[in-house]
């Protein structure tokens, strides 16, 4: 499993945490910004990461800031990202199950390290369960087609 990973200012610290999680266990990882606590626009890099996904060079993705709601949002707007902001381990183990989500979101100001990690793991665990779940994101995948522009 290859993963992206980015953050903005407000995720950066975070960030260094769960990639020094990944590292323990042997993940591959990319991590494409920031580099820094220097403020800067979370957009860039919730678009860096999706694109990262959406073009298969990576398997899944992980978005940081300071909600998580904001880079989630960006990451969004790449064609074929499903990318869910969570704050705690159940929703992200849906987001996977039910969803299947290629993008987790949370933020910095919202959950603790601890939890971040648990999140983390449980959305690299959980494995898409399809079934009925397939046709609800295959719709999904419609409304995105839709509305291409």
């Amino acid at each position: 499993m290859k993963l992206a990973i980015g953050s903005d200012h407000g995720g950066y610290e975070l960030k260094q945490t769960v990639m020094e999680h990944l590292e323990s266990k042997g993940i591959e990882f990319k991590d494409y910004g920031t580099f820094s606590k220097d403020s800067t626009d979370y957009p860039i890099y919730g678009e860096l990461v999706a694109e990262a996904v959406s073009s298969n060079d990576y398997d899944l993705g992980i978005v940081i800031c300071g909600t998580g709601i904001g880079i989630s949002l960006a990451a969004n707007k790449v064609k074929g990202i499903r990318a869910a902001t969570v704050s705690d381990v159940f929703s992200a183990k849906m987001s996977r199950a039910h969803n299947n989500a290629n993008v987790i979101g949370f933020g910095e100001r919202v959950v603790g390290k601890g939890l971040a990690l648990e999140i983390v793991d449980a959305f690299l665990e959980t494995k898409f369960e399809g079934g009925r779940h397939s046709r609800r994101v295959d719709l999904i995948s419609e409304i995105e087609k839709k509305n291409q522009k």
